[in-house]
């Protein structure tokens, strides 16, 4: 939680500073503005247009009336509101002192028109949208805007200049109308007529769960990543999902009959920050049909972990993640709750039925074991004594041998078993009953053991993690066979058994391996272990490219749904992209590196840096004639690029944003660039005249671009939604048809809006199945399909678009502005 806020504040703190320089800036431009104005008022005085105090005042409330705006959004008690403050104070005492003598000819000049208002003629009504014009002069008084146009965190429409000025946390942000737009109040925005279903899951949660994968009796490996529970058939590498789960999959559990399944979420939080109650759902694995779901309003947290009673499954115990990690058994026949009762203080990581007696339970976690006991729906608990064994700091896992005995698998790398025994009345006191001690004690790895596995047969099966072993023990606990797996999948998490000889293995590197002790263990399913911001499409074979804080970059096959290679870096990535050629891929990093490799044999064909901050955005041009580079230092850097994308030599350097970059595109001409910032600026630059700032923004309002993947700008300004703060939306793209935009957003969503969406409130398809903030979304060359890449859910998911109309962008939007409609927009879907 303080990791959270420590980072918010240092994103507070990154606006502020931008938001400081970015005043003064404006500052400075508004002196130049009031003595342009003094200027023209002084000019027209001596034609007679209007007199010289009716200019002075016109001019004065002018210049107050727009910093007064500006001083709103950016706060009463800062530097520039202060500074501003006292200038406000000694300008109005000197203006006092010269108006002194001449308050009554103020007065009697009150009702003068302004020159910068129009004629009467021109003035037309106001809309009734949330999207107010401003065309008409004031009633009161001509120099200063009327009430509706001072509700600053409202769009304001301005049909005078062709422009949009919507406000985001206050910053007001300026985008004009292209000309092809008539009449932008009666533009109709739709949902697209595409649609997205999920088509793949790459990634398993493997870093931090335990006993979540299963094998069924149909040929499926069951596991969960992110918010999808994965059900993969091993031989025909076909994917199902079960997507009932709002929020991350915390557990799961396979009922006796192998075919339902029980799992558990984590409790959530939505859009609007009201909780989402963590619940478990029983489902059936073949139909996907949610047969009940537990305890919205019961459980805390989330839940940690399910079991089922071997008696046919006729109970279920849930643990919780709350404080006292609360106990529950529900009766599955019945439908209700028979049992609850707090469980401990301490991390609980594993619970168990007893298959010869449902009416005993075992649970583990730090320093303990509970052994629990079901009467007369009250439950009892009895702790394991540990003895004159040491004392684990973690009770990993356990298993039940054919005997009846509980075996342990703990920190210290031992197997102990336990049974019962009577009581140590000499330790325990008179009265004391049976209990539950060490009867042996077997050294089987080094470091942790982290699952047990039981065999059909009487044997076991441990996976240890420091080792990375997994050893098959006989009945009576002798090793018996061993096998290591590859270093570079971390240590075993858990072990599936696919008959006496098959075993799936889930690692703590987020990979199932399939594989026997004689061949050894290959990879079926891999993912990334650590945070995901890169994501590149290739411009025209079936693969993309990721990379994230795990410092690995990835190279993904879409149709074989499989890792084609991994390497792995010094630093994290966090951008990337293909040159239009294909054969190679710039990778920017956390330190202001950037690298180019080459896709076949994953050299480094060029290497450069860039400041000392991480990198935010590669983009090349769309002849492949130049790459971008937006870093974290305010400057975007210019490359050309020759020999086939193996040569880069600087070619200039883009400075004017006042905060980091966060997107770039470029024109299709590969002329210009489009950028946004931290600070919610949209500037344009002229790469062809020497990296230039265009000041007149205006001039690019027409200009067509080979991509669109700047958040903030007139064609997408339909996705944000009302009361957005600014990183609510973490990225866009449009598709290469230009019908479509895809928004990867804060809230574990993917939406789909029409393109362009120039519109508030625009309709849009929403798609849940990630479990964190999804970090960015990315077109294939055809559009067929649509990724996404999750931060802490490490989950990638391959989305197919489905339907679609016909007709570009151009046309689409062309034929919006002609229709007169007064029915309502759509609701979004």
């Amino acid at each position: 939680m303080m990791e959270v806020r420590l980072q918010a504040q240092e994103d507070e703190i990154t606006l502020l500073k931008s938001s400081l320089a970015d005043a003064l800036r404006r500052l400075r431009i508004h002196d130049q503005v009031l003595q342009l104005l003094k200027q023209q008022a002084r000019t027209r005085a001596r034609t007679g247009s209007l007199s010289t105090d009716e200019s002075r005042a016109c001019n004065w409330k002018m210049h107050s009336w727009k910093v007064l705006l500006y001083l709103r959004e950016t706060g009463p008690n800062s530097t520039v509101s202060l500074v501003w403050k006292r200038r406000m104070r000694s300008q109005k005492k000197m203006k006092e002192e010269e108006e002194g003598s001449r308050k009554r000819n103020y007065h009697g000049h009150h009702q003068l028109k302004s020159p910068f208002s129009p004629p009467p003629s021109e003035a037309q009504p106001r809309p009734h949208s949330n999207l107010q014009t401003r065309t008409s002069a004031p009633a009161l008084d001509p120099c200063l805007p009327s009430k509706k146009e001072r509700r600053l965190y409202k769009p304001i429409v301005c049909f005078s200049g062709q422009s949009i000025k919507m406000f985001i946390r206050g910053r007001p942000i300026t985008m004009y109308i292209p000309s092809n737009i008539q009449n932008y109040d009666e533009l109709k925005m739709e949902p697209p007529s595409e649609r997205l279903e999920l088509d793949w899951v790459y990634g398993y949660r493997g870093r931090d769960g335990r006993a979540n994968l299963y094998f069924l009796p149909t040929g499926e490996a069951v596991y969960f990543i992110a918010c999808v529970i994965v059900l993969y058939h091993i031989n025909n590498r076909t994917q199902r999902h079960y997507r009932k789960h709002t929020d991350c999959v915390r557990c799961l559990t396979l009922h006796p009959d192998k075919v339902r399944v029980a799992s558990g979420q984590t409790a959530g939080v939505d859009k609007d920050g009201k909780a989402v109650q963590p619940c478990v759902y029983i489902w059936d694995s073949t139909t996907l049909v949610t047969l009940w779901e537990i305890g919205p309003g019961t459980f805390q947290r989330g839940v940690g972990s399910v079991a089922f009673s071997f008696d046919a499954g006729s109970f279920l115990c849930v643990i919780d993640d709350s404080n006292d990690h609360m106990l529950s058994l529900w009766d599955c026949t019945k439908r209700t709750k028979h049992a609850e009762i707090k469980s401990t203080n301490e991390a609980v990581f594993a619970v168990e039925f007893n298959p010869r007696d449902s009416a005993n339970i075992i649970t583990c976690g730090k320093s303990h074991v509970y052994f629990w006991t079901l009467s007369g729906g009250q439950l009892t608990k009895k702790q394991g004594i540990f003895g004159k064994y040491k004392k684990p700091k973690f009770i990993q896992c356990f298993v039940f041998s054919l005997t009846g005995d509980v075996l342990t698998g703990d920190s210290e790398g031992n197997i102990l078993t336990w049974g019962k025994s009577a009581a140590d009345i000499k330790t325990l006191g008179k009265g004391a009953k049976e209990t539950y001690q060490i009867m042996r004690q077997t050294r089987a790895h080094e470091g942790s053991v982290f699952t047990l596995c039981a065999l059909q047969g009487g044997g076991l099966l441990s996976g240890g993690g420091k080792d990375r072993k997994i050893i098959r023990w006989s009945a009576d606990l002798a090793p018996e066979r061993e096998c290591e797996i590859p270093e570079q999948f971390g240590a075993v998490r858990t072990i599936a058994a696919v008959d006496e000889e098959e075993l799936l293995v889930g690692t703590t590197r987020n990979a199932i391996l399939r594989g026997t002790f004689s061949d050894g263990f290959v990879a079926i399913v891999q993912g990334h272990v650590d945070e995901m911001w890169g994501l590149a499409t290739h411009p025209s074979q079936n693969i993309f490219l990721t990379c994230g804080h795990d410092r690995q970059v990835c190279l993904w096959n879409t149709e074989e749904h499989k890792l084609d290679w991994c390497i792995t870096l010094e630093e994290y990535g966090l951008c990337a992209d293909f040159c239009p050629n294909g054969s190679v891929v710039s990778v920017g990093l956390s330190t202001g590196r950037w690298m180019v490799l080459d896709l076949l044999t994953r050299e480094v064909v060029s290497e450069s840096t860039d400041g000392n901050e991480q990198l935010s955005v590669m983009r090349y041009s769309p002849d492949g004639s130049f790459l971008a580079v937006g870093s974290h230092d305010n400057f975007i850097y210019i490359y050309s690029v020759t020999e086939s994308g193996r040569r880069y030599t600087r070619f200039g350097k883009c400075n004017g944003h006042s905060s980091f970059i966060t997107h770039l595109d470029w024109s299709k001409d590969g002329k210009y660039i489009m950028s946004n910032s931290g600070d919610y600026e949209i500037l344009y630059w002229d790469i062809a005249a020497g990296c230039k700032l265009l000041r007149n923004r205006f001039e690019s309002k027409d200009r067509e671009w080979a991509s669109y993947t700047c958040v903030l700008g007139f064609h997408v300004m339909g996705v944000w939604l009302e009361g957005s703060d600014g990183t609510d939306i973490n990225a866009l793209c449009r598709s290469h048809n230009e019908k479509m935009v895809a928004v990867a957003d804060d809230f574990c969503k993917v939406h789909l809006f029409q393109y362009p969406c120039p519109k508030l409130k625009a309709p849009s398809h929403k798609y849940e199945g990630h479990g964190s903030h999804v970090t960015n979304v990315c077109f294939t060359h055809s559009d067929s399909h649509l990724l996404s890449i999750g931060g802490k859910d490490t989950c990638i998911l391959q989305w197919k678009v489905i339907g679609g109309g016909v007709g570009n962008s151009q046309e689409r939007l062309a034929s919006a502005s002609s229709t007169s409609t007064s029915s309502p927009e759509p609701a979004t879907s």
